[in-house]
Order: C-alpha cells, then sequence, then structure tokens
C-alpha cells in the first residue's frame, strides 16, 4: 500500500495492469450494477445546472426517466447516484453506432457544451474510492467478466492501472499527487511480477 498524505493507494493501482477495451465490454459499466453512478454532493449541484444544456444529446426516454426522478437519486448503500433507466443503463448514456454505450455528459463536454466531463467516479473506473474517517481508500475493482477484455489488454500493452488512469487520478487529486504516486510505483514495482 502506498500511502500520500490522507490517501491509501492499494498495490493492485501499481502492480495490475488495465487498457480499457470498448470493443469487447462496449461500455458494460455503464449498465451492469445495482445502481446509477456514484456522485459527490458537489456533483449532484453541477447535474442539475448542466442537463438543460445538455439534455438534447439524450434519447427521449432518457430525458424523461431524468425529468421523473431528477438529475440525480438516493442510494442507501452508495448516497447520491445517476438516475437509471429500469434499474440498467445510466440515464445519461447513449448508443453509440457500434452499439456501445458512452457519456452524454462527456459528449456535451467534448463538443464545448459543458465544463463538466463526467462523474469522477465513471473517470476513475475501475479505481473505486471509498471515504473513511480520516483517509480515503483507493481500490483497484474491476468487474470480473466485464472487465476481463481490459485486464487482459491492459496485460499484453504492460499499462499500469494507475498509468491508464493517470488523468483521473490528477483530476481528483492533483499532479503532485501522481507524481508521488509513479515515484513509489517506481521505486517498489517489480515488472516480474505477476498479474
Amino acid at each position: 500500500m502506498v500511502a500520500i498524505d490522507d490517501v491509501l493507494v492499494s498495490d493492485e493501482v501499481i502492480e495490475k495492469h488495465f487498457v480499457c477495451d470498448l470493443t469487447a465490454c462496449k461500455g458494460g459499466c455503464c449498465v451492469d450494477g445495482d445502481c446509477g453512478a456514484p456522485l459527490t454532493e458537489e456533483e449532484t449541484r453541477v447535474l442539475q445546472d448542466v442537463y438543460p444544456r445538455m439534455k438534447h444529446l439524450l434519447a427521449e426516454p432518457y430525458v424523461a426517466e431524468i425529468d421523473r426522478q431528477g438529475t440525480h437519486t438516493w442510494d442507501d448503500e452508495h448516497g447520491y447516484v445517476t438516475p437509471t433507466i429500469n434499474g440498467g443503463i445510466c440515464a445519461y448514456g447513449y448508443f453509440d453506432e457500434a452499439g456501445v454505450v458512452k457519456c452524454a455528459l462527456e459528449k456535451a463536454w467534448n463538443e464545448g457544451l459543458i465544463d463538466f466531463r463526467k462523474p469522477i467516479s465513471c473517470h476513475l473506473y475501475p479505481i473505486r474510492i471509498t471515504e473513511s474517517e480520516g483517509f480515503q481508500a483507493v481500490n483497484y475493482e474491476p468487474r470480473k467478466k466485464l472487465c476481463r477484455p481490459g485486464c487482459k489488454l491492459g496485460k499484453q500493452l504492460k499499462v499500469p492501472v494507475y498509468q491508464f488512469l493517470k488523468e483521473p487520478l490528477i483530476r481528483k487529486y492533483g499532479s503532485e499527487f501522481f507524481d508521488a504516486l509513479d515515484a513509489a510505483a517506481k521505486a517498489c514495482y517489480n515488472p516480474a511480477a505477476e498479474d
């Protein structure tokens, strides 16, 4: 485990390999699960603000569902989450021409319509952050079957999880944090270790 200030990063984030393989998983992490994507309290306010500027990118049933449920909902286990369509796909999702689920928030961000990319929990996946009193635990939690292609591709390309997720880690914790994590990884990582 690597400790940087009040953040504890599991060894798997450094030692395991991962590169998302959307052609294989089809964006299943936006569909699979027992609730929507976890949100911070700040993100709930951001979604309320940006939704009117991006909802035209969503299919009408998704708009109707967000209008019915709200831009975010509450889950007893995970707290604030994105709404879902019948307990499945995230209401901010859409299918591209190849049948891959993508994020309409990110599409709006790419098009310059909003300045919010997507929830940090989505951007960081398959890293999950657990907040406890006085610290945050950063763990690698890929879905066993769904993320198997990403684990395989990451191992093939030799890309550690934290390197694949460099941009969202910097977004969450800042570049100094990432540089410290990178230095710790390079100091203690054994490249001969197996995934």
